[in-house]
């Protein structure tokens, strides 16, 4: 049962790190190449590749520094 609130903790984060990264981005795009830019579909796909990476790597430091500090026990 331990390793299952391991997962959803990582899960969540991951989400939490998504969502947050998402409406920055999303702003600044729409400022910096219009609003226009993420209608192409090649331009998403560039996008979420760069937000499910920045996610990504946001959860394993984010559970690296909580198994580090003895939060979690996996």
């Amino acid at each position: 049962m331990n390793k299952i609130w391991i997962i959803i903790a990582a899960i969540a984060t991951f989400l939490i790190i998504n969502f947050l990264y998402y409406k920055s981005m999303k702003v600044f795009v729409k400022e910096s190449f219009g609003k226009k830019w993420l209608s192409v579909w090649g331009n998403k796909v560039y996008f979420w590749q760069s937000s499910i990476f920045v996610s990504t790597a946001g959860t394993a430091l984010a559970m690296y520094l909580l198994k580090w500090s003895n939060v979690l026990t996996f």
